[in-house]
């Protein structure tokens, strides 16, 4: 029996998981996108208060036009058959850029269980060209209220690039700590303390 990409563990599709930044140009089928709007809207919010809007794009015109919304970075969204641009009423949580983060990564996993290929665009905290923030730029562009702050873009497409998986060897344990920030978690150490986590 052959798995499809939905039916891989989680750590699996993360393990395979990379950035995507060339698309072919087909089309995203319609039950994909509305698996990607589920898995948008069954993202966790800090107190289910759900502040958390999203913008589905698949106009060519308007893919072109938000591509050019920072300085760098943004360009491929052009190639792209889908970008969501995640927002939130910034009037509703004070943590609507952590929910917005959840949403974002979340919709990438559900991407890349569907064999399609995603990247983060940064739009807060970033220029655009003109003397606008990125922010506003798309505001002004797609006609959002200024209380409904954007977060980011996540474009989507079929890859037209493969890219290996990042090596575990490459992966940084140190990082890790255990019962604070003084002990280095080493995956052996609770076992032989006869600890287990």
């Amino acid at each position: 029996m052959t798995l499809l990409m939905e039916d891989l563990p989680m750590i699996d599709l993360l393990r395979k998981r990379r950035s995507i930044r060339r698309y072919r140009p087909d089309r995203i089928e319609k039950k994909s996108i509305a698996l990607l709007i589920e898995a948008l809207l069954r993202a966790p919010t800090s107190r289910d208060i759900q502040p958390c809007e999203f913008i589905l794009i698949d106009s060519p015109e308007l893919l072109d036009k938000l591509s050019t919304a920072k300085e760098h970075g943004s360009e491929f969204l052009a190639g792209a058959a889908l970008g969501i641009v995640i927002c939130a009423d910034g009037t509703k949580s004070d943590v609507w850029v952590e929910d917005c983060s959840i949403a974002s990564i979340l919709v990438q996993m559900v991407s890349q269980s569907l064999g399609l290929g995603s990247c983060w665009i940064q739009i807060r905290n970033r220029d655009h060209i003109s003397g606008l923030t990125s922010e506003e730029y798309i505001q002004k562009a797609l006609g959002i209220p200024a209380h409904i702050k954007v977060e980011a873009i996540v474009s989507i497409g079929h890859p037209a690039e493969k890219r290996k998986p990042v090596l575990k060897a490459t992966l940084k344990p140190e990082k890790i700590w255990h019962n604070g920030y003084t002990e280095p978690y080493i995956a052996s150490s609770p076992a032989k303390k006869g600890r287990g986590l």
